[in-house]
């Protein structure tokens, strides 16, 4: 245990891999301890922090989704747990949990699917972080069915096509790239999705990760991003102590003289705000804008006509979910907002899409 300092699991991993699920599944199993969530994603409207402080988490009754937001945009859950976000300044938001650190047992970072994680390790050892908190581990969540496919991501092919179509770039790291430099960082591998994985499957998942970490790092294969808490928990491996041995491919581009941008730079986001829906049709507009454009990732709440309840959209790929999550509170307005994430996608132009379908 590094005394005096709060120990920070950061989790990385692909656009739906199962981030988000497994942390949710941490917070279930809180269980009286203070923890301060900090969502890092695509996109100005944070959806992804919403759904964890929504109903995965189960927070007693009372209080706006049983917790109460802060001026300094904080969310105070419940269950004692604090949801922030961060897209940019990673260092304020830190130095704002810091100067809260009495009421903080653990922080959990989420990183956006593009992230490479050795840089926000690094920045554990700046001045007035480092004194402070300490990377307790960092845990990359792998996609088990799109690994063992070799598609590393679900939509893989889709994604990778935009970027070797991209001009402006010397070199544009491949997902395969991607997935090491992020395995590289990994004090522990959970593998999503182990239900639809086979013993064939399993190796060959397992032969990729032992690959690129060493024999130390434990890989956990895990459904519905069920894990113990002590096992992601309490690792206590001071990650920023060792980073910058870790060597990768992102590392070698730049010692090589190569113009590079971090991936997750070369991607469009935007939010598009709507009234009420009908779902059905949102539905069938969202399954046909990603048909036809670069969307990679869609992802909102809905206020469905004559429904109480507010409807979740997630797409990955050309996987489209949608399911009521919670009620509307009586103070809330009635109000769609989807994010989008894609390349080469215009807001405008979805936007208009959208409105014409809803009105028509």
């Amino acid at each position: 245990m590094q005394l005096n300092k709060i120990p920070t699991t950061i989790v990385t991993g692909f656009l739906g891999s199962g981030k988000t699920t497994l942390l949710s599944n941490v917070l279930k199993q809180a269980a009286g301890k203070r923890i301060a969530v900090i969502v890092n994603e695509f996109g100005e409207l944070d959806i992804d922090s919403d759904l964890l402080r929504s109903c995965p988490l189960d927070c007693p009754e009372g209080g706006e989704e049983g917790g109460q937001r802060s001026d300094d945009g904080f969310y105070e859950l419940a269950n004692g747990c604090i949801c922030c976000t961060v897209e940019e300044e990673f260092l304020p938001v830190m130095e704002q949990l810091v100067a809260r650190r009495g009421d903080i047992d653990h922080i959990l970072i989420e990183t956006s699917g593009l992230a490479l994680p050795k840089p926000l390790v690094q920045a554990f050892n700046w001045p007035g972080i480092k004194e402070h908190c300490t990377v307790d581990a960092v845990i990359t969540v792998v996609d088990g069915p799109a690994v063992a496919a070799g598609r590393f991501a679900h939509d893989e092919e889709k994604v990778q096509a935009q970027r070797q179509a991209d001009d402006s770039l010397d070199h544009d790291p491949s997902l395969q790239e991607l997935l090491d430099d992020q395995l590289s960082a990994a004090d522990l591998v959970v593998v999503s999705k182990n239900d639809l994985l086979n013993d064939e499957e399993r190796a060959r998942v397992q032969a990729i990760i032992a690959h690129e970490v060493p024999t130390t790092v434990k890989t956990a294969y895990i459904e519905n991003g069920e894990a113990a808490l002590d096992m992601l928990l309490g690792i206590d491996a001071a990650t920023e102590s060792r980073i910058d041995e870790v060597h990768n491919h992102h590392d070698h581009h730049h010692a090589h003289g190569e113009h590079h941008d971090h991936a997750h730079d070369h991607f469009d986001s935007f939010v598009v705000s709507l009234g009420e829906v009908s779902s059905d049709l949102l539905q069938d507009t969202l399954t046909q804008l990603i048909e036809e454009y670069n969307i990679f990732r869609v992802k909102g709440f809905a206020a469905v006509h004559g429904k109480p309840m507010r409807q979740v959209f997630q797409a990955v790929g050309t996987r489209l979910d949608r399911y009521f999550d919670r009620l509307w509170q009586p103070e809330e307005v009635r109000k769609t907002q989807l994010v989008f994430i894609g390349k080469g996608i215009e807001k405008e132009r979805i936007e208009n899409i959208l409105h014409d379908a809803m009105s028509a």
